[in-house]
């Protein structure tokens, strides 16, 4: 559980810092914008794999991760429909598309709905560890967000072919079905297609 709390701090205390502008602008005069940014994709992929190991760890020990309730079987299935809408806006944010713009914040849309399935569908302390810790940072930075200047505010979206959103959705479904057909036991330790039987 420690290595999750651990992994947790780090990441989230890492995406904090942009919601503070003065604190980040002050950091980046000081370090740096190069270094500044070299320093935060290193902490943030050490958080992120600290995370995935801490919450690996706790599927394989199950006697470490106590049970606080046992969801019904229909938020499983729910958690995964929930899932494609999610991995395609995942999608979304990394690829210029017309969906893009038009979900404005589609990484952060993707982390509350990804974060708000899971919760539904795990009952136990790992999970509302994990999941609760990402859905309550993606509601404070979307508030946050509204009192900081937005880039898409100072300059419009480009436009963007359709052949951008065919791509996203592509790409997502693909990413869907390979988390469904083992890349989610391979990285978490847990195969969803059973959980949903």
């Amino acid at each position: 559980m420690m290595v999750l709390i651990v992994g947790l701090i780090l990441f989230l205390g890492v995406h904090l810092l942009p919601t503070q502008p003065e604190l980040r602008d002050g950091l980046r005069e000081r370090i740096g914008a190069g270094p500044y940014r070299v320093l935060f994709g290193v902490l943030s992929f050490v958080g992120l794999v600290v995370i995935i190991l801490g919450f690996h760890k706790l599927q394989l020990h199950p006697g470490k991760n106590p049970v606080l309730w046992d969801p019904p079987v229909w938020t499983r299935h729910l958690a995964a429909t929930l899932m494609l809408p999610a991995i395609i806006l995942l999608v979304a944010a990394l690829i210029p598309s017309r969906i893009r713009t038009a979900t404005r914040h589609p990484m952060l849309i993707a982390i509350k709905i990804w974060a708000l399935a899971h919760l539904l569908a795990n009952g136990d302390l790992g999970s509302l560890l994990l999941f609760g810790s990402f859905l309550a940072f993606a509601v404070y930075d979307r508030i946050s967000i509204k009192k900081r200047v937005s880039l898409a505010a100072i300059a419009p979206a480009k436009p963007t072919s359709a052949l951008n959103d065919v791509a996203v959705i592509v790409i997502g479904v693909a990413l869907y079905a390979w988390l469904l057909l083992g890349g989610h036991q391979w990285l978490i330790g847990v195969a969803p297609i059973p959980q949903l039987s």
